[in-house]
């Protein structure tokens, strides 16, 4: 079954970010570890909230697009793979092993829809 694995962190967290959190080298040693695995399906890494844009709808309904740092942002993406696993204990396990579940982060693990 296949799991995305959403590597997520807090903008307000002190153990989040570049004076605090798990190294870049750590994260790329967990990568190479799952991707020699031969569990990934695909994965990405994305640039920090501030550099983001954000589409959503006014009370008429109209489009309305945002962009720059969003002071109601918290949590975030940081980026992501998805995985083909037997089971959801194995992708726990995977998300277990991941730098971005140590303090200052944690990892969501949604199973795929089959559509």
């Amino acid at each position: 079954m296949k799991y995305a694995l959403l590597l997520m962190g807090h903008v307000d967290d002190p153990a989040c970010g570049e004076d605090g959190g798990a190294s870049p080298e750590e994260f790329f040693a967990f990568d190479r570890e799952i991707t020699e695995a031969g569990v990934v399906v695909t994965s990405f890494a994305l640039e920090d909230p501030d550099q983001g844009v954000s589409v959503g709808s006014d009370a008429q309904g109209e489009r309305v697009v945002s962009s720059g740092p969003f002071a109601e942002v918290r949590e975030f993406v940081g980026g992501g793979y998805i995985i083909e696993v037997a089971d959801i204990d194995e992708a726990v396990a995977w998300a277990r092993k991941s730098p971005a579940s140590a303090p200052g982060g944690h990892v969501e693990i949604r199973p795929l829809a089959p559509y």
